[in-house]
């Protein structure tokens, strides 16, 4: 099962053997301070609907300015070895995920009393971007400036464990639908390769 990364300086660890997909690492970063404009806010920001992306999606019920951070993306912690053993989110969809991956190797899965960000739906071309701070918390946050009515959509950069195949990027298949779509919801990060070396 996949988890969705935040993108960020990964650590140098031995590779592991896991059979989840996660959602990328987000940058580490402080804080600024949108969390206080938003605080004073009475009306929510956004509102879990039915999404012509996939199933239920989270749209923006009044404008949201560019940087303002959203919502946090919450849920129990866990190991990553704990969220290989999970079984999958939705038994009709085993590449459906609520899992994301932090920085220092947890998972939150946000199946358990996870909120309304787990609903926020994979786009190539997003309006979000995840992010973690300095106390291991995600937050979603406005890229740009977006309207109300719009749904907030960020690019899960799932990693997958193993060697991905066609068959592979089938499986995660993104149908944000946008002029930049790629196909598919893993990481378009290529592995580096090594630098060949030769012979005297």
């Amino acid at each position: 099962m996949p988890a969705k990364q935040p993108s960020t300086k990964r650590k140098t660890q031995a590779p592991r053997r896991r059979t989840t997909a996660t959602k990328q690492k987000t940058a580490t970063r402080k804080r600024t301070g949108t969390k206080q404009k938003y605080a004073t806010k009475k009306t929510p920001a956004y509102a879990v609907r039915n999404s012509p992306i996939h199933g239920r999606g989270v749209f923006a019920t009044r404008t949201i300015r560019k940087g303002a951070d959203i919502i946090e993306y919450r849920g129990r912690r866990i190991s990553m070895e704990a969220a290989d053993e999970l079984p999958d989110s939705d038994p009709n969809n085993p590449y459906h995920t609520f899992l994301f991956e932090l920085n220092d190797g947890r998972v939150i899965d946000a199946a358990v009393r996870g909120n309304a960000a787990r609903w926020i739906n994979h786009s190539c071309d997003p309006n979000c971007e995840p992010f973690e701070d300095d106390e291991d918390r995600v937050y979603i946050e406005a890229r740009r400036t977006i309207r109300k009515g719009e749904e907030l959509t960020y690019d899960y950069k799932l990693s997958y464990p193993g060697r991905v195949t066609a068959k592979t990027r089938d499986a995660y298949g993104c149908r944000c639908g946008t002029s930049r779509c790629r196909g598919t919801m893993l990481d378009a990060a290529k592995p580096k390769r090594k630098a060949a070396t030769r012979a005297p």
